[in-house]
């Protein structure tokens, strides 16, 4: 198992070193901040038959079996694919375990992540268990997004804020992970992971910086009429659309932040530095106003998991994008 993260050192100690636990936590935070590593290293501290300066001592039965994948008390629920929901059948599985007696006669443990992403009926499925679960269970509940959560949710849990590392910890923390990136690429990876460490070695990991470059590009030739936007929407397919609206949001914020204060320092990275400027030169800010809170409604959508038509909803984005600049 992981060490804790640097940043996490001093919250490791106060939700380790509890004499008794609630029956309910909500770790959030910005995703890529190391939560579920947290997590699950309380689940093992949880469950674990002889603990060791605040550590599951790796050794007993229960370790043994947790490292193995075949705890019977532990119990983890996630999407049953990548960005779908949790669903109600999902959860009523998970409130058939927490009734169960616990088989090797300690704790039962539950992780789910991520929270947010269970729907309206798999939410309330889960309150009766949350307000009172059976025997000694531990529920620990991991949200990216807790203002997405039911109240009723939230009321019920212990809710644990996790540390955003300092830039310099980040800094330091990728540099030792990724040897092979430059001080500068590190920076540029951790501006797009909105300084989430771990979410910016996840980029790296997923050759994020290339598919932004392939973006940047598309979207000069745009402002130039070199490229038209149903071809940059067909040629974007491979762009997860949630990248794409983080970084559109990202150039509306700019733009309308330059266009307020004139300060180049605060233009975004270099790669589309000149675009923002020229963008906040050239459009009304009403326009920029009005694109802005379009893109946030429909980033609302694409994070809720709307059934969206991509080319379509690409399109539209970049129609608008391309008449920025001019009267209006």
């Amino acid at each position: 198992m992981a060490d804790v993260y640097p940043w996490q050192a001093a919250l490791w100690q106060q939700l380790a070193g509890r004499t008794q636990h609630a029956h309910a936590y909500l770790l959030h935070g910005p995703a890529g901040i190391g939560k579920r590593a947290l997590a699950e290293r309380l689940m093992a501290l949880l469950l674990c038959k002889s603990p060791v300066d605040l550590q599951a001592c790796g050794q007993c039965k229960s370790c043994h079996l947790l490292a193995a994948g075949s705890h019977p008390d532990n119990y983890v629920l996630e999407p049953e694919e990548a960005d779908k929901p949790i669903k109600v059948d999902q959860v009523r599985t998970l409130v058939n375990f927490v009734v169960q007696t616990a088989q090797l006669g300690g704790r039962k443990v539950v992780l789910l992540e991520p929270t947010e992403a269970m729907n309206l009926n798999a939410a309330n499925a889960l309150l009766k268990s949350l307000e009172e679960p059976s025997g000694d269970t531990v529920l620990l509940l991991i949200s990216h997004q807790p203002s997405r959560l039911l109240p009723t949710i939230k009321s019920r849990c212990v809710q644990q804020a996790c540390p955003l590392p300092s830039e310099a910890m980040s800094l330091q923390w990728l540099s030792e992970t990724l040897p092979a990136c430059s001080e500068q690429e590190i920076r540029e990876l951790l501006y797009l992971a909105a300084g989430s460490p771990l979410a910016a070695a996840r980029l790296q990991e997923q050759g994020v910086r290339e598919q932004r470059a392939l973006v940047v590009d598309g979207v000069k030739k745009l402002h130039k009429q070199q490229a038209s936007a149903s071809q940059l929407a067909e040629g974007w397919k491979d762009v997860p659309l949630t990248l794409l609206f983080d970084w559109f949001c990202d150039w509306a914020h700019l733009t309308l932040r330059y266009q307020l204060t004139q300060d180049e320092q605060g233009l975004g990275p270099a790669d589309m530095a000149k675009v923002v400027q020229y963008l906040a030169q050239k459009a009304s800010r009403a326009k920029v106003m009005a694109i802005q809170e379009w893109l946030l409604q429909q980033r609302q959508k694409v994070l809720g998991k709307a059934n969206l038509n991509r080319v379509l909803l690409l399109e539209a984005l970049l129609v608008q994008w391309a008449s920025l600049p001019g009267p209006g």
